[in-house]
């Protein structure tokens, strides 16, 4: 599934989510973690429940509150019971335990990595039964590791970080994981920037805060026309040939090469 961009919208805010399906994004995340405070969590929940049973054909992923919390089960019982609902978002996780107490709803389960026993983990959680993709929630994980905002070193502790969930992600045979989200709504050049660091390491697509972002991180995961032409022209030669090795444009292709242009016209037709 093309997911270059999952858009966050607050569980208490149910009226933004038709906005934000209409938004362009390829997938919305309705959150009951994060954007609701802890004695709003009820009503919530009521309201996203009312909200779907009025619009059937609305469909979204939830973020669950974390494994430990009190309110993840009650969310759990929700995911099941709303057809709307297509997907677990799961924050924090940090063990195979926690995905099959998500996977109870019988809907695929997101993991998030966003703590050291969570990337200490990954292997199990990526081979964990219904997990469908990684998340990575750099800002909890500054936050678990007490990073020191966005200094030099805490940057590179994420850039070491980043590349062990697209590298856990494919050996166990899972879809590409997607990269945090970009806080600073109005800095497009550093949103840019940062989703392009994320797609050059592997990452399919990134979470999102905003509707204002979704064109920079489109731009950046959807291969320019000059690429699916070059990826085109690389299959026309490699057919008409038959061979598995050739020149083109002065470079040398190859098998991967082919390969490469093969998933670029699949992914992106």
């Amino acid at each position: 599934m093309k997911m270059r961009s999952a858009l966050f919208v607050p569980a208490t805010r149910v009226d933004r989510i038709p906005k934000a399906l209409a938004s362009g994004a390829d997938i919305v995340i309705v959150d009951l973690e994060d954007a609701v405070e802890q004695d709003a969590k009820q009503s919530a929940r009521d309201a996203l429940s009312e909200f779907a049973t009025a619009h059937p054909d609305q469909q979204f992923l939830l973020r669950v509150n974390d494994a430990r919390s009190r309110w993840f089960n009650d969310d759990i019982a929700v995911c099941a019971k709303l057809a709307n609902i297509t997907g677990v978002m799961l924050p924090k996780a940090e063990s195979a335990s926690q995905i099959s107490a998500a996977a109870m709803a019988r809907k695929p389960v997101y993991p998030i990595i966003e703590s050291a026993l969570g990337i200490m983990r990954m292997p199990e959680l990526c081979q964990a039964p219904g997990v469908a993709r990684l998340s990575f929630g750099a800002l909890d994980l500054a936050l678990d590791l007490n990073m020191d905002g966005d200094s030099a070193g805490a940057q590179q502790l994420l850039a070491v970080v980043r590349p062990q969930l697209v590298i856990q992600s494919r050996a166990a045979g899972i879809e590409a994981p997607l990269d945090g989200v970009f806080p600073d709504i109005a800095d497009s050049d550093g949103l840019r920037k940062s989703v392009s660091f994320a797609k050059g390491m592997g990452f399919a697509g990134a979470l999102c805060i905003h509707p204002s972002q979704l064109p920079v991180i489109h731009a950046v995961f959807e291969p320019t026309e000059q690429e699916k032409d070059w990826a085109q022209r690389v299959l026309d030669e490699h057919a008409k040939s038959g061979r598995a090795a050739f020149k083109l444009d002065g470079q040398m292709v190859d098998m991967p090469v082919i390969e490469k242009a093969r998933r670029i016209l699949q992914s992106h037709p």
